[in-house]
């Protein structure tokens, strides 16, 4: 499927854009598969290799669907992308988590006593 018509212009919002996968060799190092992706008409590099439980996503998780064209050609289906993922932010202040629960004010005023003699205010 062409990414442009045959007057080069890009396909309209009712049709599919391309995305294809083309599996390479191994990178040695890593033991991960090299890839060629072609998407939105840009070919772009890339390495391929099992999601891992406990371990973080650095890409994209993508289902690949064979192509009969030839057996190391794939359709790409992005299950999730990127954007999709929540990234967990440094914090704006070094140090711990600051908790602000008024339990956890009135068990440190307990702990450590009142600040300026005010009950259950915590030290900035």
């Amino acid at each position: 499927m062409a990414e442009h018509d045959d007057e080069g212009n890009p396909p309209g919002p009712d049709e599919p854009r391309t995305d294809l996968l083309l599996v390479g060799g191994r990178n040695p190092r890593t033991e991960r598969l090299q890839v060629l992706r072609l998407r939105h008409g840009q070919v772009e590099t890339g390495e391929l290799a099992p999601p891992r439980e406990g371990q973080p996503l650095t890409g994209e998780l993508v289902r690949l669907r064979p192509r009969a064209e030839h057996p190391r050609l794939f359709d790409v289906e992005v299950l999730l992308g990127r954007e999709d993922r929540q990234t967990t932010a440094s914090p704006a202040h070094p140090g711990p988590a600051r908790v602000t629960t008024d339990q956890y004010r009135d068990n440190y005023a307990r702990i450590f006593g009142a600040r300026d003699g005010k009950k259950g205010q915590l030290p900035n």
